[in-house]
This record gives structure tokens, C-alpha cells and sequence, in this order.
């Protein structure tokens, strides 16, 4: 066979062959990186609590926009404080699509944490975020619905009684169905994507 034919039959071969190899790469659709949960999507349980300023908070009233569920407590040490500043980040990197999101920090320390304090908390990462908590009577309900594990421990520092919880965060999609849930320490830019990806499909 002549070496120059073979030479180009051989380059022609891949060339077709990257690209066929780009275009079902290409043709997949974008994929979220935080859990997903199954399709269909179970609607987030609703929640109904009253907010620092007397108002009530229902989770259904938020239909269009995406909500960042976080359950924590003021006194926490790390988690919360560490959790809410990376929220603080992913609303600045939204830029004006953080108009479309709403960060929702619910307490798990409700003998402790009033309403105003709870808000106060928050408001010092970013003044848009909510901060929620109630009787226990009413915030049970609410974890028991979210799977939030809680358990107040007695310490002998200066925190007094910490309560041990489950560090993750929820994702409600603008049709208030759960869709993602995120690790604690999900990369910043990991939920900026699944956010901007879920904006988009609107």
C-alpha cells in the first residue's frame, strides 16, 4: 500500500472518529454535582414559621425562585458559621441571579435561639439571607420531614450545651421539589453551577 495513502487514510480516520467522539460528548446534557434525588422529584414538605418580624414564612410562597435549605444554630462553633459564608460566596458569584435565590438557615436550638437572634445571625453574612426557629413543637415536625438528626451534648467549654446536626444543605427547585442536597464543604462553585443549570431550564 503507498505509505502517503495509508498516512492519510490513517489521519482522515481520526479526525472523523474525534469527531464523532466530541459530538456525543457534546450531546449529553449538563449534569448537576450535588445529590440529586430520583425522579420524579418529591416536593419539599412544606414548612410554616414565624420570622423575626412577626410574618409568617411558608416554603410554598417561594414558588419561582431556588431555596437553600441549612438547619443550625447560632452558638454553633464551625459548621454553621463556615456554611453560611459559602453561601455568603455563592450568592455573590450568582451576581443578579441571586434575586432568583433564597437562603433559608432554620434553627435546631430553639431554646436558645429567638427569632431575632436568628435573623440578626444570618444578616451578618448577607441581609438577604432568612433565619427562622419556633417552638420545638413546631420545628420537630420540621426535621423530622428534612431527615435532620439532633442532639444536644453538654460541654465543658464556654459553649455550654452543643447540639451535634446534620450538616447538609437542601436544594428546593422554583417548583418547590427537593432536587439536590450538598455535603458540607460542596464546593462554592460546584452549587453556583447546579443553581445557574437550574435557572436555565425555566
Amino acid at each position: 500500500m503507498n505509505k502517503k495513502l495509508f498516512l492519510t487514510g490513517s489521519v482522515i480516520f481520526v479526525i472523523v472518529a474525534t469527531a464523532a467522539a466530541l459530538s456525543i460528548i457534546l450531546a449529553r446534557p449538563p449534569s448537576f454535582r450535588g445529590t440529586s434525588y430520583g425522579e420524579p422529584f418529591p416536593p419539599a414538605a412544606e414548612i410554616e414559621l414565624t420570622k423575626a418580624d412577626g410574618e409568617a414564612f411558608r416554603l410554598s410562597d417561594q414558588r419561582g425562585k431556588v431555596v437553600l435549605l441549612f438547619f443550625g444554630y447560632t452558638s454553633c462553633p464551625d459548621v454553621c458559621p463556615t456554611t453560611l459564608a459559602e453561601m455568603k460566596l455563592v450568592m455573590d458569584e450568582l451576581d443578579e441571579l441571586n434575586e432568583r435565590v433564597q437562603v433559608v438557615f432554620i434553627s435546631v436550638d430553639p431554646d436558645r435561639d429567638t427569632p431575632e437572634k436568628v435573623q440578626a445571625y444570618v444578616e451578618h453574612f448577607n441581609p438577604a439571607f432568612l433565619g427562622l426557629t419556633g417552638s420545638m413543637q413546631e420545628l420537630e415536625p420540621v426535621w423530622n420531614a428534612y431527615s435532620i438528626f439532633r442532639e444536644s451534648v453538654e460541654s465543658d467549654s464556654a459553649l455550654g450545651i452543643i447540639i451535634n446536626h446534620t450538616a447538609r444543605s437542601f436544594l428546593v427547585d422554583p417548583q418547590g421539589n427537593l432536587r439536590l442536597s450538598y455535603a458540607y464543604q460542596t464546593p462554592v462553585k460546584d452549587i453556583v453551577h447546579d443553581i445557574k443549570l437550574l435557572l436555565e431550564q425555566e
